[in-house]
């Protein structure tokens, strides 16, 4: 099967079905000096509406349960982190990706947890708890929410 026809169904397998082809790992991200993420991390753009409800989800993303977004009905936003309205406006769509990805290629000093990332972590679960999280703790996020969440993001405007 010649790479033509071989791309051309997974073009239509991807549209049929929603998912994209070639997911770029955790571990492969990459980050510009400013922490951006050009490149999607799925090849194909987010669903906004998904983004909102990972956004607003507590056993998801749960992005409200540190800042505040008037375009959301979640009950009890927090507000220990910027207020994620005009967004858009802030940040380009590769810095809302590197942001969600793993926000301390941006903010350094950030409590943000990384949604897209699979290590390396500080686990103090040994000193607290007695047992430490596994050493292949998953992302937060799949790869195909994390778009979803940019899209989502992109549409916050002032």
């Amino acid at each position: 099967m010649n790479r033509h026809v071989l791309w051309m169904a997974c073009a239509a397998t991807t549209f049929a079905a929603g998912i994209a082809c070639a997911e770029t790992a955790p571990t492969e991200v990459q980050f510009d000096e400013t922490g951006a993420v050009a490149q999607s991390l799925t090849g194909a753009p987010g669903n906004a509406e998904e983004g909102a409800k990972v956004a607003s989800t507590r056993p998801l993303g749960n992005c409200v349960a540190c800042h505040q977004v008037a375009a959301l009905t979640a009950d009890f936003q927090g507000n220990i982190a910027p207020a994620l309205d005009g967004a858009a406006d802030r940040w380009s769509e590769a810095q809302l990706r590197g942001i969600v990805v793993d926000a301390k290629h941006t903010f350094p000093e950030s409590m943000m947890p990384g949604m897209y990332k699979t290590g390396p972590f500080i686990r103090p679960g040994d000193a607290y708890t007695g047992k430490a999280a596994p050493a292949d703790l998953p992302p937060i996020l799949t790869a195909a929410q994390v778009e979803d969440v940019v899209a989502f993001l992109m549409t916050l405007k002032d």
